[in-house]
């Protein structure tokens, strides 16, 4: 990288506008700026979560290569017209999950974000996930966006809802299921 970071603050956004990889600049509140920035919010959710002590080394290590990938989507969306995300992080990414999903109980009802800290960490970042996802595909109405970005990113989403799951299981903790209210008046099935 050498120098290329030598300057963090240059005041070139004073007037609204950033920087893109390109070289070109746009408005600090265009799609693909909030794209970039929900993408970079969830790689922060990610570094948050690998802070958590009780993470399986596996895990650390894929969470690890999941925040590299998430750095070249990043730059695929600030990078108009090139494409970064292969179509082998995406195989990665379905394999982990597989992996994750094969010894956790199947599922009956909606669960709830919580359990243990990093559990409910990676329930978080499942959200913001979501989010990101909604900003790419609203940038996909305008401009083109990759197949691959799209993907990637809604594996990454069912990725880090198994892991939550998965990491309550492995301390003990049931997934936290959501409990239907019936309307007054009705006996609970």
């Amino acid at each position: 990288m050498g120098t290329r970071l030598s300057r963090i603050m240059t005041r070139t956004g004073d007037a609204g506008t950033t920087g893109l990889a390109d070289g070109s600049r746009t408005n600090k509140d265009d799609p693909r700026i909030h794209a970039i920035g929900e993408v970079d919010e969830l790689n922060s959710c990610l570094g948050v979560l690998l802070a958590e002590s009780d993470l399986p080394t596996e895990v650390r290590a894929r969470l690890l290569e999941i925040q590299h990938d998430l750095f070249d989507l990043g730059g695929e969306l600030s990078l108009p017209g090139r494409t970064v995300i292969r179509v082998e992080q995406i195989t990665q990414l379905e394999e982990a999950a597989t992996a994750l999903n094969t010894g956790l109980p199947r599922l009956k009802e909606f669960i709830l974000p919580g359990g243990i800290r990093s559990a409910a960490l990676a329930l978080l970042a499942r959200a913001v996930c979501r989010r990101a996802e909604r900003a790419i595909v609203r940038l996909g109405h305008e401009e083109t966006v990759s197949g691959e970005v799209r993907r990637y990113i809604n594996r990454l989403s069912d990725y880090l809802f198994i892991l939550g799951r998965a990491l309550n299981q492995t301390q003990g903790q049931p997934d936290v299921l959501w409990r239907r209210n019936p309307p007054p008046g009705t006996p609970e099935a």
